[in-house]
């Protein structure tokens, strides 16, 4: 794995720790309320001592988050690294510094164990002590590297306390400037999905803080919560980006939509807005203009900066436990300095965002979604594990994946190939963006459907079945067969599948198979495929009247024809005043063999593009190509 593949799983690793946070800011918020005045005292001291908890153990949940991310949820690799910290806490705890383990302790733990489970985890030692080999191996040798760290870490103990407290103050000195860095890159790294590491050292690592109890804790954001009112200059300037100024794109893009797309892409964007004001999920909306507007995305990531810049010299301070949505900040507000005033800065901004981006989508004519018919967010409406297969297709298939994780926002895979990821399909199904990192490293934002996409694909992959796949037969228009204007085809009298309005005079194979039909007249062909299925490919409708007059088939009776392969060209005007329509059916005319069909969303289609249909057939005794 290349440098951008580590990084690439290193942020996701990173980020699972975090998802227990909004726990403990719940529990903080909730201790706040006049329990006394209830009748229940004790229970300030209960909901306290809970949110706290979360963060006195936060450098164990991130041994064990990222050793898990590291190794694809390796079990054995998450046991090492708490049995690490374990031993390393019990050493520095003896000692006699006032040491306590930090997330940057945990992160180096977690680290170290997944490159010992990497290369240990397959060990054979001699037949007497091989039950102490493979997997076993290495929670014993993560245990041998934390006590010899902790035995370092004492020695180097005053040093190491100084240094972080040092670059605590050099981030310090930077002020505002430095805040808007800090928001200009992370901005600027979402496009990778590498935002998570450098907030991480901000967030995490940066500034020291001694609580009344005397305990030390290191970065903005555990800062924050211990009450540091020093704390949340990395975190505040992040609201107004997220409430505001996202929402405000997702409203000039509906905006600028056409007509006849706009009822459509103001539902979607309108979730997007939502989203983002909530719960400070930004992707879907970043992406929609990020590929076709990249120079943009660099404005909006200068804009995020100034933000958060302002922010900071307004004496703002404000933090959050996940993001800076609306939740986080109606939660946090009683921990928060001048918090409020957050409130106008996002108005202001999320006016100027609007007023920029329609401006800019205008006047550039950029083609953001719902400008042209290939809107690249869709309504999901619930047929994830419809579309789970077709994506898989469109990956490459399952023998093209080496790894598959989910982030909140993305598949984060590994592929043999990335030449073999077909970018127009996903876009197809739904993807807002598909991004390749090099050394078969690639990204695909599918918004907050991103871990449940991945479910259904690891079902898809376990399942022991047989599935056909199609891609495309013409440029154009998807549409569902009974919306073709023939009685015959629209009843599915020949068999089921669905049809196409080519722009484009080619047709080309949807499948790996054998031509087994070329009509006389040209304008139909039939295929079976290696298992056994007869896939009937007719272009317009009544056009065998036509005898032959626009078509020229290229391919033979009895040829072996591969997906994408061109089969016939034909005259679209010619076809277009002399038949009925212009609808090209793709039809199973054996469909009794099928058990399931997925279909992918019925719009426009390049061709030879991957998954826009997928069949699963029924169990048999015998079958395959029998002609």
């Amino acid at each position: 794995m290349n440098i951008m593949g580590h990084l690439q799983q290193l942020g996701r690793s990173l980020m699972l720790p975090t998802i227990v946070l909004p726990g403990a800011a719940i529990f903080l918020s909730l201790s706040a309320l006049p329990w006394a005045a209830m009748g229940l005292p004790s229970m300030h001291d209960h909901l306290q001592t809970a949110g706290e908890a979360l963060f006195a153990f936060l450098p164990y949940l991130f041994a064990f988050g990222v050793a898990m991310g590291m190794t694809s949820n390796a079990g054995t690799a998450g046991l090492a690294a708490l049995a690490g910290m374990f031993i390393y806490t019990g050493i520095i705890n003896a000692s006699h510094y006032e040491l306590e383990p930090t997330v940057f302790t945990g992160v180096i733990i977690g680290l170290v164990t997944s490159m010992f489970n990497e290369r240990f985890k397959s060990i054979k030692l001699p037949e007497y002590i091989q039950f102490f080999g493979g997997p076993r191996f290495v929670p014993l040798v993560v245990s041998m590297f934390s006590a010899v760290w902790a035995i370092i870490m004492v020695q180097l103990a005053p040093s190491l306390h100084s240094a972080l407290m040092g670059l605590g103050d050099i981030v310090s000195s930077g002020g505002g400037f430095g805040v808007f860095l800090f928001g200009f890159v992370l901005r600027i790294l979402v496009v990778f999905g590498l935002h998570h590491l450098v907030s991480h050292v901000f967030w995490f690592q940066v500034g020291g803080y001694q609580g009344p109890d005397g305990s030390m804790v290191f970065g903005d954001l555990p800062r924050f919560f211990a009450g540091d009112p020093s704390a949340g200059a990395f975190m505040a300037g992040l609201y107004p980006t997220m409430m505001f100024a996202l929402p405000a794109i997702a409203f000039a893009i509906i905006h600028e939509a056409r007509e006849d797309l706009k009822p459509k892409i103001r539902k979607t964007f309108l979730t997007a807005a939502l989203a983002s004001f909530l719960t400070g999920v930004t992707e879907p909306i970043e992406f929609a203009f990020l590929f076709v507007a990249p120079y943009l995305f660099v404005v909006h990531a200068l804009l995020s900066g100034i933000m958060m810049w302002m922010t900071y010299e307004l004496g703002i301070r404000d933090g959050f436990s996940f993001s800076a949505g609306a939740i986080d900040f109606v939660i946090n507000q009683h921990l928060a300095t001048k918090g409020w005033l957050l409130l106008p800065i996002g108005i202001v901004f999320g006016l100027l965002y609007y007023v920029l981006f329609r401006w800019a989508i205008g006047r550039f004519r950029i083609p953001t979604p719902g400008r042209e018919e290939g809107s690249q967010l869709d309504e999901w409406a619930g047929d994830i594990p419809y579309r789970a297969p077709l994506i898989l297709q469109a990956i490459g298939g399952k023998d093209n994946i080496v790894q598959m994780e989910a982030c909140i926002t993305r598949l984060r895979l590994k592929v043999n190939s990335d030449k073999m990821v077909d970018i127009n399909a996903l876009k197809h199904l739904g993807a807002a963006g598909v991004i390749r990192l090099g050394g078969g490293n690639v990204q695909i934002v599918f918004g907050t459907y991103s871990e449940l996409i991945r479910e259904e694909m690891d079902k898809a992959i376990r399942r022991d079945i047989s599935r056909v796949l199609f891609c495309s037969p013409v440029q154009g228009r998807m549409l569902p067969l009974d919306e073709v204007p023939d009685p015959i085809f629209a009843g599915k009298l020949v068999g089921d599948g669905v049809a196409f309005i080519p722009d484009k005079g080619e047709l080309v194979s949807p499948v790996q198979g054998k031509v087994i039909h070329v009509y006389p007249s040209m304008h139909a062909i039939g295929i079976r495929t290696p298992e056994g299925l007869d896939v009937l490919l007719h272009i317009g409708i009544d056009t065998s009247q036509l005898k032959g007059m626009g078509f020229k088939a290229v391919v033979n009776e009895g040829d072996q024809v591969k997906p994408g392969q061109l089969l016939i060209t034909f005259d679209i005007q010619v076809i277009r005043k002399a038949s009925k329509s212009l609808a090209t059916p793709m039809v199973i005319t054996n469909s009794d063999r099928v058990s399931s069909w997925s279909f992918a969303p019925f719009k426009g289609v390049k061709r030879g593009q991957a998954s826009v249909m997928s069949v699963v057939l029924k169990e048999r005794s015998s079958g395959g190509d029998t002609a």
